[in-house]
């Protein structure tokens, strides 16, 4: 099993969203970054688990955990020219984007702030993805030792 941490604007679509669905299972689209679509499509496995981390918010960080319930296939919005990921160079015989589908498995009775975990980036959060400067992927795998450690905050 793969962790993961996944961006998205709580906005837009975030855990209280997600908490929302039925069964709390939803598409995840819009990604538009090759790298990241590339980890979705060749890495991510059913069963994974991620972070739900709100960005772009009053209050950026973690706010809880899903599982990865069905593996890649193409996003249905780069088809879609009422869609906002509408992609006019996509191609039904070739698609360009993917999306899994998440469901919540946790919302978190609070948010594990970007500042908190900052605080452990010397020692316990060393290396991890979201924490390096410059780091803007939606999408960045977690270490087991990493994952073990954020849940404990909570």
């Amino acid at each position: 099993m793969n962790y993961w941490l996944m961006k998205t604007e709580p906005s837009t679509f975030g855990v209280d969203h997600l908490a929302e669905r039925p069964k709390k299972t939803a598409m995840w689209d819009g990604v538009r970054n090759y790298q990241a679509r590339n980890m979705l499509r060749d890495d991510f496995r059913k069963g994974d688990l991620a972070f739900i981390y709100h960005s772009s918010a009053d209050e950026l960080g973690i706010a809880g955990t899903m599982q990865v319930v069905r593996s890649a296939y193409p996003d249905p919005t780069q088809f879609d020219k009422k869609s906002d990921h509408y992609d006019p160079q996509a191609k039904r015989e070739d698609p360009r984007w993917v999306v899994v589908d998440v469901q919540l498995k946790r919302r978190f009775k609070r948010v594990i702030t970007l500042d908190e975990l900052r605080k452990h980036e010397a020692r316990e959060l060393s290396g991890m993805l979201l924490l390096k400067r410059g780091n803007r992927l939606s999408i960045t795998p977690v270490s087991d030792a990493h994952w073990q450690f954020i849940l404990s905050l909570e």
